[in-house]
């Protein structure tokens, strides 16, 4: 007989609890993946986000929800994690003080490490390289040499059983976004996409991210959910 866990198909997915995220695991979902979302604590200035993972992990019915504790408000250099450097609330010219130094990467290595030990082979993340803040790691190239990486640095890579990073948003409007996700159920009154969101998840209404956001709802013709202080 064949157990369920031989025929599982696993997928690791990125889940801040921001619209991006929240419509990808809702992708995985209907392609047919068991999904296991992770999210991260390290040192956000907007931590009502993780709040919002958790609501969004439950309304999608994931396996397991993971939350990880980290300190990249040890080594600064964001606007999201020292509460020296003011966020934005005008477009920014060039890769914006939002950048964290390096998050997806670190991001990606732990859901890495993670998907081996469950045995999933695709690990999903909400990049986008159309309406986006300007960040080098959401580019299809940086997922590209991820992937490659990931194949050369781990057991199961070097063993034939390689892993796949899927963006299934890279390419898409944030419009385009907003109506996928309409389509799969998705509920945004639980996200959370603020990067300085009150503890309450109500949103400025000024940052990159509302804008995005809003211009996002806006352009899909879909009324915004979106609590503002």
């Amino acid at each position: 007989m064949t157990t369920q866990a031989s025929t599982e198909k696993k997928a690791v997915i990125l889940l801040s609890g921001g619209l991006d995220s929240a419509t990808v695991v809702a992708m995985a979902r209907a392609q047919g993946y068991s999904c296991y979302t992770m999210s991260f604590d390290y040192g956000q200035r907007h931590r009502a986000e993780l709040q919002a993972a958790e609501r969004v992990a439950r309304d999608l019915g994931v396996i397991e929800h993971k939350v990880i504790g980290l300190n990249l408000n040890g080594i600064g250099g964001s606007a999201l994690t020292d509460s020296s450097i003011d966020v934005p609330e005008a477009p920014s010219e060039g890769i914006p003080v939002t950048y964290v130094p390096a998050r997806n990467t670190v991001f990606l290595s732990l859901a890495l490490g993670w998907a081996e030990v469950l045995g999933a082979r695709d690990i999903f993340i909400g990049v986008n390289a159309v309406d986006y803040s300007g960040y080098p790691d959401c580019r299809p190239e940086f997922v590209e040499a991820f992937e490659t990486l990931a194949n050369l640095a781990t057991k199961a890579g070097v063993e034939g059983e390689g892993f796949r990073i899927q963006a299934p948003l890279q390419n898409l409007s944030k419009a385009d976004i907003v109506q996928a996700g309409v389509k799969l159920g998705v509920d945004y009154s639980l996200t959370v996409s603020c990067y300085q969101a009150d503890a309450n998840g109500f949103a400025c209404g000024k940052c990159d991210s509302c804008r995005l956001r809003a211009e996002g709802f806006a352009a899909a013709g879909i009324s915004d959910p979106t609590r503002y202080f």
